[in-house]
């Protein structure tokens, strides 16, 4: 059978740009092995935010009395939770099946596996193997998956993924967390808010190492404070799992230091999944563990692109999904501009919750900038304190010469919805005297991006 476009994964790389490439006109067909949505819908970034969720209604109420609210014996149904996580992903996934389906794409069940001439071997359950041509382009988007340690071997029971982390049977009442960028810390905010001990353990200085260094220190002031506890400069150097629990052996500046447990959660980065989909028969280029592309996701064999999670690059969803739209109207005879990968932003979802679009301040430094910096507290903010949410704040960095915005960094509540404004600024080369223009309603959190740039210029108002 032949189609114009075959993409390989359904993720919100994949199904993605099956969309676009049936708004284009173009016959596609989408591979799946598992569920439609991949990872992101149905063991990523939805269930986990569904689960943020509930840890953020039990903190809510168990801090009711601070809102002048009595509410008795709150407490958290951890089964519940996860069942409930569980049932956003799926009926995600089933509106994927609905885009499918109203878009005209055929889903194709099975592990599929490229061949020379644009093909695909697609195994279905029952064994069976079928070949589908593309004609106009092969798009290979299967995603990624946790990584795996040599000195931290998951079994999937004492020593976890993310995806047991969120199908545990019963709640721990001790964790470590191993590793402190996204995954870790959302899981350790989510353990913390529901009673687990836990414990988050970083080989770097900072947690969150790649976020601003201002931002790294307020959540390890924020996380200490809820009872999270944090070791820097420290490594896991093995796991004992022989007994009930787990002894953790971890190396620090001080010497090595044993901490008992029930549950080890692996959260140090993903690898990609590029084993065994006929990339070596092909012949497309792989290098440290990712293909390799051009400006417009063409690997180096004529027909063959890739996307997401298996090409260099932030592991994003959302840069998962430009890739693929850039990719398919390229491939359709349309002009798109190549993906800026110095306008990405970045999400954490724990709370408070983390936001950043492009340059640190080291990072500007280090590139030779002359930069006006302006901060402004959430503890300044008058809608902040009406709700009980004065941690945090906006880190604005200008190049002092010409005004523009270098990086922006939050760390607050309901951030993650403020940053796309930083987005737009630096999409449109936007100025810093002309965002301190831009009127900000009030009260609100964002007006907090209005009084850190004019903090950087030495006009602020309400600090």
């Amino acid at each position: 059978m032949n189609y114009d476009i075959i993409v390989v994964g359904s993720g919100p790389g994949g199904y993605v740009t099956a969309i676009r490439a049936s708004q284009l006109g173009l016959k596609t067909a989408i591979v799946e092995r598992e569920s439609l949505g991949g990872i992101c819908l149905n063991w990523g970034c939805i269930p986990t935010k569904a689960l943020l969720k509930s840890a953020n209604v039990f903190e809510y109420l168990s801090h009711a009395s601070d809102y002048g609210i009595n509410v008795k014996e709150a407490s958290a149904d951890f089964g519940a939770m996860i069942q409930r996580s569980r049932d956003v992903a799926s009926g995600m996934s089933n509106g994927i099946q609905f885009l499918m389906k109203k878009n005209k794409i055929d889903v194709l069940k099975g592990n599929g596996v490229i061949k020379a001439g644009k093909v695909v071997s697609v195994t279905d359950e029952a064994g069976t193997t079928t070949d589908y041509t593309a004609t106009k382009g092969l798009i290979i988007a299967t995603g990624a998956r946790s990584r795996v340690l040599p000195n931290l071997p998951q079994d999937g029971e004492k020593i976890i993924g993310y995806r047991q982390a969120m199908t545990l049977p019963t709640q721990p009442k001790k964790l470590v967390v191993v590793g402190s960028g996204a995954i870790g810390i959302e899981f350790a905010y989510f353990y913390n808010a529901l009673g687990t001990e836990v414990t988050v353990v970083e080989y770097l200085p900072n947690i969150v190492p790649v976020e601003d260094e201002d931002v790294s220190k307020q959540l390890e002031k924020s996380f200490k404070k809820a009872g999270v506890n944090i070791m820097t400069n420290a490594s896991v150097e093995s796991v004992d799992t022989s007994g009930k629990g787990c002894v953790v052996t971890v190396k620090t500046t001080k010497g090595e230091e044993k901490i008992e447990c029930d549950v080890v959660l692996s959260a140090v980065g993903i690898q990609a999944n590029i084993e065994n989909i006929g990339l070596e028969e092909v012949g497309i280029v792989v290098d440290k563990g990712r293909i390799l592309v051009n400006d417009y996701y063409q690997t180096n064999i004529p027909g063959y692109y890739a996307i997401g999670d298996v090409v260099p690059g932030p592991a994003l969803a959302h840069v998962a999904s430009a890739e693929g739209i850039i990719c398919v109207e390229k491939i359709a005879g349309h002009h798109p501009e190549p993906l800026d990968y110095g306008n990405i932003p970045g999400c954490t979802y724990c709370s408070p919750e983390i936001a950043s679009v492009g340059m640190t301040e080291k990072a500007a430094k280090e590139a030779g900038y002359e930069i006006k910096v302006g901060k402004f507290p959430f503890s300044a903010s008058g809608k902040a304190s009406a709700a009980g949410a004065k941690d945090g704040f906006v880190k604005l960095i200008f190049d002092a010469k010409y005004g523009e915005l270098l990086g922006g960094h939050m760390i607050g509540a309901n951030v993650t919805e403020m940053v796309a404004e930083l987005v737009a600024v630096r999409k449109l080369e936007t100025t810093g005297e002309e965002l301190i223009k831009t009127v900000h309603p009030h009260p609100t959190m964002s007006e907090a991006i209005m009084e850190a740039a004019a903090a950087a210029y030495g006009e602020v108002i309400h600090l």
